[in-house]
């Protein structure tokens, strides 16, 4: 007799009906167990661990450099942390653009070593074939368009995307082909508000949620990267991000409390030893 345990966590189901319900959509990043457990018993509706650990938690300046292995050793933290929240892991850069197979391959081994719920690609028709096989064989996929920071080598920075009518219709014509393939999602970054508007519209007949971060508030819900949201990056400021807390200068305030303690020998002190 088998035994079976029941996962708590936020389903595909329960994302396509909050976009069927105009329910918002909370997704935040996450990284590691402690923060990812404050994440989630806040109340977060998706975790996502981002390449953007590249730069958040490696310090290079791109997410380019970020392995496979890598993404799954901090993801299973993650998953350990999640009770409610939904995970969601992006493949990296290199991880599923080589091959068909290949994509299939690695995306089977970030769901069955990491534990996580599903995994994040980006890119649209080019690499359709791929994110149809992962859906195909059971793995949910979240697509991302506009600004792919996979590809800012081509692109050639950070900035708006979609700008220009030409590449307007592509994303349109992107977005709803991945839900046509099966993406139960679709993050839409840094593109003009009004067209993550379309994009919404036109993907709400696929059951398709559309997660935005600098598209507007017209998305199904919305994504930021933690570290970005609660000031830790002291100086990183774009335009569509908002601080919800200053914990940065905070941080430094309490190390330089602690280190003058240190050097004054009050700490520990008579109650803090044994």
């Amino acid at each position: 007799m088998s035994v079976h345990t029941q996962n708590s966590r936020i389903t595909t189901t329960r994302i396509r009906q909050m976009a069927d319900n105009n329910e918002p959509i909370s997704m935040l990043t996450s990284y590691d167990f402690t923060l990812a457990r404050l994440v989630d018993e806040a109340g977060a509706d998706i975790l996502l661990v981002g390449d953007s650990a590249s730069n958040v938690v490696c310090g290079n300046d791109k997410t380019l450099p970020i392995t496979v292995d890598e993404m799954i050793f901090l993801t299973k933290g993650v998953v350990r942390a999640a009770k409610h929240a939904m995970v969601v892991v992006d493949m990296p850069f290199g991880s599923y653009q080589i091959s068909e197979e290949d994509g299939v391959r690695n995306a089977i081994r970030m769901i069955k070593e990491s534990g996580c719920d599903a995994v994040k690609i980006e890119g649209g028709e080019e690499i359709l074939p791929t994110i149809r096989h992962i859906n195909q064989i059971g793995i949910p996929v979240m697509g991302h368009l506009g600004l792919t920071p996979q590809s800012v080598n081509q692109f050639g920075g950070y900035g708006l995307r979609a700008k220009e009518q030409a590449e307007a219709d592509k994303l349109l014509h992107d977005a709803e082909l991945l839900a046509q393939a099966g993406c139960f999602s679709v993050v839409l970054e840094k593109i003009p508000a009004a067209l993550a508007a379309e994009v919404t519209a036109r993907l709400t007949p696929y059951h398709c949620a559309t997660i935005g971060i600098g598209a507007g508030n017209q998305t199904h819900g919305q994504v930021l990267v933690l570290h970005d949201m609660l000031g830790l990056n002291e100086g990183f400021q774009p335009k569509f991000l908002r601080h919800f807390a200053e914990l940065g200068g905070e941080i430094k305030t309490a190390v330089q409390d602690y280190i003058a303690a240190v050097q004054s020998r009050d700490f520990p002190n008579e109650k803090e030893s044994y």
